[in-house]
Parts: structure tokens; C-alpha cells; sequence
């Protein structure tokens, strides 16, 4: 039991790692895209994912705010505490993952910049031309 706790722990460790590392995205955007990934995944757009996954992800949501599970703590204490914290810690990853994920799609497919990616936003000339804000796209050069 203490070895799926302290994996829980790892795999809630790594996963905030990465989305505390800098020029990520902050949890505000990862959430605020998750209406976005879930359309862009049931359209067929987004491949990086799966609609099976994402059902799984709302399940795992789903039981760890259910009242039924509820009961099992109030019997069990500490070991019914621990089928939580495994479902949290895979649920953490995996919200991690996936906006991680979709967000990079998002900015390359779709061409939306995040100030943090060293990305310059492209704006309009008056003549119609587009010209990049005096920075490179790495591994690009900008004319």
C-alpha cells in the first residue's frame, strides 16, 4: 500500500513539474482550454488525443467527486483514502498531458502565440503584407 502511495506522490510531483516549468502555460490557461480540446477532440481536428480518453478523464472526475465514493472512507479511513489519491494522481498527469499537448498543437496549427513560447505574433501591414514583431521563430528565419 505505501508503494501506491509514494508512487501517487511521484506522479503528482512530475506532472506539476511540468506544468511549473518556465514558458508553460499557467493552470488558468490549461483550464480555460479544456473547452476548446474537448471540441477539437469530438470534431476530429485535434488527433492528439482520443474521445475514450478524455470519457475516461470525466470519469475519473466523476468518481473522486461522487458522494458514493464516500463511504468507503467513512469505513476504511486511511485505505479508502488511497484508491483517491491513485485516481487524483493519474487524473493530475493526465490533465497535464493533455492540455500540454493540445496547447502546442494549438499554437502551431492554429497559429496562436502565448508571449511565453518566444514567439512574436504576426501582424498586418496596411498594404496587407504580414511582418513578425523583430524576433525569429526558432529554427526559422523571418524575413
Amino acid at each position: 500500500m505505501a508503494v501506491n502511495r509514494l508512487g501517487a506522490f511521484r506522479t503528482i510531483g512530475t506532472a506539476l513539474r511540468t506544468a511549473l516549468r518556465p514558458g508553460s502555460p499557467g493552470l488558468g490557461e490549461r483550464f480555460a482550454s479544456l473547452p476548446r480540446l474537448l471540441r477539437a477532440t469530438f470534431r476530429g481536428e485535434y488527433r492528439g488525443s482520443t474521445r475514450g480518453r478524455l470519457l475516461m478523464i470525466a470519469a475519473a472526475v466523476a468518481y473522486v467527486v461522487s458522494p458514493i465514493d464516500l463511504v468507503p472512507e467513512a469505513f476504511l479511513s486511511v485505505l479508502g483514502l488511497a484508491d483517491d489519491a491513485v485516481v487524483v494522481s493519474w487524473l493530475a498527469a493526465a490533465f497535464i498531458n493533455e492540455t500540454e499537448g493540445y496547447l502546442r498543437w494549438e499554437r502551431t496549427v492554429r497559429g496562436t502565440a502565448h508571449p511565453a513560447d518566444g514567439y512574436a505574433a504576426a501582424q498586418e501591414e496596411p498594404n496587407g503584407s504580414s511582418r513578425q514583431q523583430g524576433r525569429t521563430v526558432p529554427g526559422h528565419v523571418v524575413r
